[in-house]
């Protein structure tokens, strides 16, 4: 592949990473998931409930992937910041770790 079917590769693909991003709040199930359910069904519900009543020990920026006070908008902005954040760290990984041959 050209350099320039490369970008565009990179292109659509943060095109389509973003897309989904705003998409995913409104497609999203509010059920738990799964790992919620296989907490559910492995550990007592007392325990469950005092798990949930904890603390964190590092608190989250975004909690639930949301931001507080902004409903879905603030549901779709926290979800592209972190897609952002993700392309970002993957760019500056892809930079340090390039080695040409």
């Amino acid at each position: 592949m050209s350099g320039k079917s490369n970008m565009k590769f990179l292109y659509a693909g943060i095109a389509i990473a973003l897309l989904l991003s705003v998409l995913a709040p409104f497609l999203a199930s509010p059920n738990p998931d799964g790992l919620e359910s296989a907490a559910g069904g492995v550990i007592e519900e007392s325990k469950m409930s005092e798990l949930e009543e904890m603390e964190p020990a590092v608190s989250s920026p975004m909690p639930d992937y949301s931001i507080e006070g902004m409903g879905k908008g603030g549901e779709v902005a926290a979800i592209a910041i972190g897609t952002f954040a993700v392309l970002a760290i993957s760019f500056v990984f892809g930079k340090v770790f390039n080695k040409k041959a």
